[in-house]
């Protein structure tokens, strides 16, 4: 039986990146997992090779990539890599934590789009993962906010005329305030969790957008906000 759809997922080993490969595989998709480590679930993996050098490091995931599709292209790329860490101007930790978050979303978003240059169909779609809190100051969590504000005006970016995207598609960002996720859930097991946003919400969303149901015009940032267990996509206008 011929696959339903093509999609790349970076990011795919991580909590959300997991979900999608599921959720995508459960309907016949053929999902490619891009992370530091192989998604077992997935019909195909590119393992990103840890190093100190964003050119080097994209390179050999550009390279990877190009190697498994050759002429293929595929539906989607969903950029769900990322991580967060704290800290204000102050803190020890600031250098760390800014580099560790460019790589983690910066770094791939980049390559995410670069890919999506030279493999994404006519019509595709190019997801990346912003923040709701970076549409605003972070004092709390300097390198966080910067990284995640890069991603959006990387977004934005794409979406103007001779960004390099192919023809039709589109690049939204999605901004979410909290997932929940088992590492989120350890880390503040007081939260209210009925404020956290499903990742199966986040996962069928892509899915509607990837086959052209309600999907946002290029360059949008969509905020999810989830409150008493709902969850609404709403728009951000900057």
């Amino acid at each position: 039986m011929a696959a339903a759809g093509r999609v790349l997922v970076y990011g795919g080993r991580g909590a959300l990146g997991s979900q999608c490969v599921r959720y995508f595989k459960s309907r016949n998709w053929w999902v490619a997992s891009i992370d530091l480590a192989e998604n077992e679930e997935a019909s195909a993996n590119v393992v990103v090779g840890a190093t100190e050098s964003f050119p080097e490091q994209a390179e050999q995931v550009t390279t990877e990539v190009g190697k498994l599709l050759g002429e293929e292209k595929v539906d989607a790329i969903l950029c769900v890599a990322g991580g967060w860490a704290g800290g204000s101007a102050k803190a020890k930790s600031l250098y760390k934590n800014c580099d560790l978050m460019w790589k983690q979303s910066v770094w791939t978003s980049t390559i995410s789009s670069h890919l999506a240059t030279k493999h994404l169909k006519e019509g595709g779609i190019l997801t990346l993962t912003g923040a709701q809190a970076a549409l605003s100051g972070t004092p709390g969590m300097i390198g966080y906010g910067m990284a995640k504000g890069a991603v959006h005006q990387l977004c934005q970016s794409l979406a103007g005329a001779n960004s390099g995207l192919p023809s039709g598609s589109a690049a939204v960002a999605v901004l979410p305030v909290t997932l929940d996720t088992p590492a989120n859930r350890k880390s503040m097991p007081d939260a209210d969790f009925s404020s956290w946003t499903p990742l199966e919400f986040i996962a069928e969303t892509f899915y509607d957008w990837v086959t052209g149901k309600s999907r946002p015009n290029s360059g949008s940032l969509i905020q999810v906000i989830t409150t008493g267990g709902k969850t609404e996509l709403v728009a951000a206008h900057l």
